[in-house]
C-alpha cells in the first residue's frame, strides 16, 4: 500500500544507489524466529534483492536461532533492520531506548494493525478450552515473543486463576523455541496444546489470513482441520519494522519507502515477508507500543 509517507520519501530515493555506498558498506536484515531458518531466508530473499538494487551495497540476511539473537544484533549494531514483535521491540527499547526506531507496521486485510495469541490443540485430544488443559503440557515459543509468551503469561493466569508455573495449573509449561516448533509439537502430539500468532481473520482451515499458522499451512506442515482453537487473547498491536537509529537518514528513508511500497510492487514478495495476506505496511510510531513496553517492564523487568 502506498502511503503519504512513502510518496514523501520517494524524492529521497531518487538519489543514485552509489550515494549510499559512501555511508554504508553493507546492509543487514535480521529475521525474527518463528519458522526454520532456511524458510525465513527464502521468504526474505526477494526483499534482499530489492534492497541491494536500492542501496547499491550487499544486503545480508540473518536468521538467529532465537528472538534474543535479533535483539542483541540490533543493540550491538550488527543488524540494521528487523521486523520485531511488540515484546521484542519492548525488550530492545528497555535496554537502549535510542538504538532503533519503529517505522512501519503490517496492515491486516480489514485495515487493522492488531493480531492475537491463539491457543490450540489437536481436534482428537478432547481439549476444547483452558479448563481442559489442567495438568496437561502447554507449549510456548520464545520468552521474548509477544504472542508466544508475554501476553499469554498475563492473560491466561487471569482466566485460570493460577500462575504459569509448572504444576500450579498446567502439568508442565515448556518453551519449544519458536512458533513453528510449537505448531509442529502440537500437531504431532508431542505436547497437549500451544500458543502461536495469527491475525484472527479469514478462515481457520487456512490458518487465518496471516501469521504462523498460515505459514505452516503454506509449507504443508499441518492440516488445520486436525487442530482446534482453545483460547484467543485480546488484540495485540502488531510489532514494528525497526531501523537502527544510527543509520544514515537517506538509507533509512530508502528502506522505509521500499518496504512501504512492497505490496504494491510485488504482492508475492510482500506475502512472504508479512507471513500471509495483508494490505501491506503503513507508518507507525513508538507510541503504539507504550502499553506493551509497560506490560513487559512489569512482567519481566528491565
Amino acid at each position: 500500500m502506498k502511503t503519504t509517507l512513502a510518496l514523501a520519501l520517494a524524492a529521497t530515493t531518487a538519489l543514485s544507489p552509489a550515494a549510499f555506498a559512501q555511508d554504508i558498506s553493507e546492509f543487514r536484515i535480521g529475521i525474527l524466529g518463528g519458522e526454520n531458518a532456511q524458510d525465513r531466508m527464502n521468504s526474505y530473499s526477494c526483499l534482499q534483492e530489492y534492497a541491494e538494487d536500492a542501496l547499491g551495497v550487499e544486503v545480508k540476511l540473518f536468521a538467529p536461532a532465537d528472538y534474543n539473537g535479533v535483539i542483541q544484533g540490533l543493540l550491538g549494531g550488527t543488524i540494521d533492520m528487523a521486523w520485531l514483535g511488540a515484546s521484542a521491540y519492548a525488550a530492545t527499547y528497555l535496554q537502549d531506548p535510542e538504538v532503533v526506531e519503529p517505522v512501519l507496521v503490517k496492515v491486516n486485510i480489514d485495515g487493522s494493525i492488531g493480531y492475537h495469541s491463539i491457543g490450540f490443540a489437536r481436534t482428537d485430544s478432547g481439549i476444547a478450552s483452558l479448563e481442559d488443559m489442567q495438568d496437561k503440557v502447554f507449549g510456548f515459543g520464545d520468552p521474548n515473543s509477544t504472542s508466544g509468551y508475554l501476553i499469554p503469561s498475563i492473560e491466561i493466569p487471569q482466566a485460570t486463576g493460577a500462575s504459569m508455573e509448572t504444576g500450579d495449573y498446567f502439568g508442565e509449561v515448556k518453551f519449544t523455541g519458536g512458533h513453528e516448533q510449537t505448531i509442529i509439537a502440537v500437531f504431532n502430539g508431542d505436547i497437549d496444546a500451544g500458543v502461536t500468532w495469527a491475525d484472527g481473520q479469514g478462515n481457520w482451515e487456512d490458518g487465518y489470513n496471516s501469521g504462523a499458522l498460515r505459514k505452516a499451512v503454506d509449507a504443508g506442515l499441518i492440516d488445520m482441520n486436525e487442530l482446534v482453537e482453545i483460547w484467543k487473547s485480546k488484540v495485540i498491536p502488531e510489532g514494528p519494522i525497526v531501523l537502527r537509529t544510527a543509520l544514515p537518514e537517506d538509507v533509512k528513508a530508502t528502506m522505509t519507502e521500499l518496504v512501504d511500497g512492497l505490496h504494491e510492487r510485488d504482492a508475492d514478495c510482500a506475502y512472504g515477508v508479512a507471513a500471509g495476506e495483508t494490505l501491506g505496511f503503513q507508518p507507525v510510531t513508538h507510541d503504539t507500543y507504550t502499553s506493551v513496553i509497560e506490560a513487559r517492564r512489569a512482567k519481566i523487568g528491565g
